[in-house]
C-alpha cells in the first residue's frame, strides 16, 4: 500500500508540474503575441517606418484609409495605400522614427511623430482603430515638418 501511495504521490506531482509547465507556456507565449492583442500598437507601427518597410507596415492598413502625403489627400484601398509608402520611403529614405505624442481611447487612438527621411524631417499623424481586435491604422498624414535634422 505504502508503493500505491508514493505513485499516486509522484503521479499527483508530475501533474502538476505538466500543469505548471503549460501556464507558464501560456504566460510566456502571451507576451510574444504580436501587439494587436492589447500592447501598444505604436510600437511595431513605428518600427515599420523607421525601417521604410511599407509591406509590414501595410499589415496594419485597413481595406480601406484615408492618407494625406504632403498634402496630397486621397482615400484609398490597402494596395493603393502600400504603394504610395513605397514610393514615399524610395523618395525619402527614413533615418529616425519617433512617437512624441499618443492619445485616445479604444477603439480609436493616434499618435504624432517626428520622422527623418531623405534629409528632410516630416511630422506622421496616424489614426488607429484598436477595436474590434485587429488594430488597424484607418488614418496616415506626413507632411513636412520645420526643425533641423537629426
Amino acid at each position: 500500500m505504502h508503493l500505491r501511495i508514493k505513485n499516486i504521490h509522484t503521479s499527483l506531482i508530475s501533474a502538476a508540474a505538466v500543469i505548471c509547465i503549460a501556464a507558464g507556456f501560456t504566460a510566456v507565449s502571451s507576451f510574444s503575441l504580436p501587439q494587436r492583442e492589447g500592447g501598444d500598437v505604436f510600437v511595431p507601427i513605428s518600427k515599420y517606418i523607421q525601417k521604410g518597410d511599407a509591406e509590414k507596415l501595410s499589415a496594419w492598413f485597413a481595406n480601406n484609409l484615408e492618407m494625406e502625403i504632403l498634402g496630397n489627400p486621397t482615400d484609398c484601398s490597402k494596395v493603393q495605400a502600400t504603394q504610395i509608402m513605397k514610393n514615399f520611403f524610395a523618395e525619402y529614405t527614413p533615418k529616425h522614427f519617433t512617437i512624441l505624442h499618443k492619445s485616445g481611447n479604444p477603439p480609436m487612438k493616434y499618435a504624432i511623430g517626428n520622422l527623418t527621411a531623405g534629409g528632410e524631417n516630416f511630422r506622421v499623424i496616424l489614426l488607429v482603430r484598436t477595436q474590434p481586435s485587429p488594430a488597424q491604422i484607418l488614418q496616415i498624414r506626413v507632411e513636412r515638418s520645420a526643425g533641423a535634422v537629426n
